[in-house]
């Protein structure tokens, strides 16, 4: 099991949580990105810069994803994307996608798009609180703990 980081838009306090796991756990995680990482020296934290564009990170993270591995991320596309191929993915907020939560995730998902492309709501999610940051923590110790 690996874990892999949609590390574009993943906030530095989820990156720093996860490198701690990493190491701690001894899980190889790689972060994909289009634009240049720092990640601690270890053995367990590998990078990965993609070329720029639409979804180019995405579509690394699918290509190279086995049966079981973790994705973080945001993304709730690439997390329902990664769960039909056999993942698990998690959100920076400490929400675990499973096969029994993600599409409704994904059609709620969908219906903000459409109210902000109509002007009916405006902005995105408020930024990551501690509480967040905790639960984002437990949910990733426990998942890690239970392999």
């Amino acid at each position: 099991m690996q874990i892999w980081v949609d590390a574009d838009a993943c906030p530095k306090v989820i990156k720093e949580i996860v490198f701690r796991a990493a190491i701690r756990t001894k899980t190889l995680t790689i972060l994909v990105a289009n634009q240049g990482l720092v990640i601690p020296v270890s053995p367990f934290i590998k990078k990965m810069q993609v070329s720029a564009g639409f979804d180019v990170a995405d579509a690394h993270i699918i290509e190279h994803l086995q049966n079981g591995d973790l994705v973080i991320t945001a993304d709730i596309p690439l997390a329902n994307t990664a769960i039909d191929k056999g993942g698990i993915a998690l959100n920076p907020r400490g929400m675990l996608y499973t096969q029994n939560n993600i599409k409704e995730q994904l059609a709620i998902r969908n219906l903000h798009t459409e109210l902000r492309g109509s002007g009916i709501i405006s902005g995105g999610p408020p930024k990551l609180s501690q509480r967040e940051n905790q639960a984002f923590a437990n949910s990733l110790d426990k998942f890690l703990m239970s392999r």
